[in-house]
């Protein structure tokens, strides 16, 4: 996944709505755009407009069938999303036990 997509991603989650509409489809599976607006005290079209930035960001994706739009959650792009923060983790957790080696160092060295 290139930058560009990340910050997508980013910005596309950074909104409530957009992310209880993620928790909406993680819980229940596919939905209508129909079944996601009537869990919300937003017009339809707000709505409509949350799920094309989620589209875009290639967080959801969505078919229609008939008159219907039915969207549910993009597995690949939340995997790499949990990869990338999985390596954010790594590094983060490195730098801490590279750190508590040190203070454990200094921290001998004040004993001694």
């Amino acid at each position: 996944m290139v930058y560009n997509t990340f910050m997508d991603i980013f910005h596309a989650l950074a909104d409530p709505t957009r992310r209880k509409i993620m928790e909406l489809l993680a819980n229940s599976g596919p939905l209508t755009a129909t079944d996601i607006c009537s869990q919300f005290q937003v017009s339809p079209p707000a709505i409509s407009q949350h799920l094309k930035i989620l589209r875009e960001a290639e967080l959801v994706l969505m078919d229609r069938q008939a008159q219907q739009r039915i969207y549910w959650i993009n597995p690949g792009a939340m995997l790499e999303v949990e990869d990338w923060t999985n390596r954010l983790r790594r590094l983060w957790t490195e730098r801490f036990d590279a750190l508590e080696l040190v203070l454990e160092t200094e921290k001998q060295k004040l004993k001694g």
